[in-house]
């Protein structure tokens, strides 16, 4: 085990080419040969990633079940993305959620920029043409349900053609809508339904409409120049 660990480690610093061999044969991961990994720990027990998507360097995503990056995708740097995979733990905090997948989908168009805490105990699913901007948002499936005393987590679902502002909060069980946009500083903790909308506040509330004109919302490519 202890080998393996550092076999890890020591991977990150090999030549891109050897390396995507490497986890394509021994880890059994999907990588389109114009993806790319920096020096980044990224070993879920699966990994896609399809045809341009990146992972920047200096991010670490362990125990998750599934990470999944459709096309031209980006991870920037220095994220910090885990869950939470019983048999690596050895305790078992959610066996009375059955159903539980810990896993990242982000969609094709789709960005992560820097220094987030993405936390999949739970799947969280980002849509197309999303961007999780600035720094320092923390996306959170997990906490103690009081009631039961026990450890719980929900899903975090962010839906197509989405702009979350830096330092926001989404928790377990939230959902953002297609064509909105997430203030900065608000903390999201609803699911809510109303697309075209500015979410914003703590906790988070529909504020306005948004213009069907505004030219994010109808962009053919995920970077905005």
């Amino acid at each position: 085990m202890m080998a393996l660990k550092v076999f890890k480690v020591l991977l990150i610093f090999f030549p891109w080419k050897i390396r995507r061999l490497i986890l394509v044969s021994f880890f059994h991961y999907k990588i389109h040969p114009t993806a790319r990994i920096g020096y980044s720990y990224i070993y879920p027990e699966f990994l896609i990633m399809k045809k341009n998507a990146v992972i920047g360097n200096f991010n670490v995503a362990i125990h998750i079940e599934n990470m999944e990056l459709g096309s031209n995708s980006i991870i920037n740097r220095s994220n910090w993305i885990t869950g939470y995979l019983e048999k690596e733990m050895g305790k078992i905090h959610y066996g009375h959620q059955t159903n539980r997948r810990a896993e990242l989908i982000l969609g094709d168009e789709s960005s992560i920029t820097k220094n987030h805490h993405i936390d999949c105990t739970n799947r969280i699913h980002i849509g197309r043409f999303v961007t999780v901007a600035g720094y320092n948002s923390q996306l959170l499936t997990h906490s103690i349900d009081v009631y039961e005393n026990r450890q719980d987590s929900n899903t975090i679902i962010i839906g197509d053609y989405c702009f979350i502002g830096t330092r926001s909060i989404l928790l377990g069980g939230s959902r953002l809508p297609d064509y909105s946009i997430l203030a900065a500083g608000a903390v999201l903790n609803k699911s809510y339904s109303d697309v075209w909308s500015l979410y914003g506040g703590i906790p988070a509330r529909k504020i306005k409409q948004l213009p069907h004109t505004a030219k994010y919302f109808s962009r053919e490519s995920g970077f905005v120049y």
